[in-house]
């Protein structure tokens, strides 16, 4: 941080729909070529290592399990940088499945932000596949870390006084109380927005 700013970077990946493997690739260029630019905070799209128009295949294993295996790809990148990177999945918890955003750095999972607010009218229906986040912190297991999960996360960093990032998805931002009004109140200085959109004949 610099005379009170940070440097941040939002990337939209080149992706193909359910190929994780591909996807993760495609994240990880936009990480490099971000890093070169100085970047220390990060930010993706929704469900960017799936696809965010899944549809059904949405309620497969196996892609629940290649888009941790993707996550587990961005991990690895990540060991050894400082830059706090957000990248969005489908997460499955408790028997109900999740869009969340999970905040990386340096080799580790620092929270994963459900979604909390799920679109259901015009040409969104994630409702059809995803569960309502909760703004209730609790712990997950995932890629052998135990993690928070819930809305009220805020990542504040040791070595920036004042740098306090709070994470939200799409929707979110745009219902009348969103979350981002609660994070900043508890302090967040800085708000991500994950945000992904299906394909309409004549949408930009």
């Amino acid at each position: 941080m610099r005379h009170g700013f940070i440097k941040t970077a939002a990337g939209t990946p080149k992706i193909q729909v359910a190929d994780c493997v591909y996807n993760a690739g495609e994240i990880l260029k936009l990480i490099r070529q971000m890093e070169t630019e100085g970047a220390k905070i990060m930010a993706f799209p929704e469900l960017c290592i799936t696809g965010y128009t899944c549809q059904d295949l949405f309620l497969q294993e196996r892609l629940l399990e290649e888009s941790l295996e993707g996550l587990q790809t961005v991990l690895e990148h990540t060991k050894g940088h400082d830059a706090l990177i957000f990248v969005g999945l489908p997460f499955e918890k408790d028997g109900k499945l999740y869009n969340v955003a999970a905040a990386v750095q340096d080799g580790r999972i620092l929270g994963l932000v459900p979604k909390q607010n799920i679109p259901n009218y015009g040409e969104f229906y994630e409702v059809r596949h995803f569960a309502a986040g909760s703004r209730e912190v609790s712990e997950v297991d995932v890629l052998g870390q135990t993690v928070p999960f819930g809305g009220n996360l805020l990542f504040s960093c040791r070595n920036l006084k004042g740098l306090v990032v709070g994470c939200e998805l799409c929707e979110d931002v745009w219902v009348m109380d969103p979350p981002s009004t609660a994070l900043a109140k508890a302090g967040a200085t800085v708000i991500v927005n994950l945000s992904a959109s299906n394909e309409t004949v004549g949408k930009d």
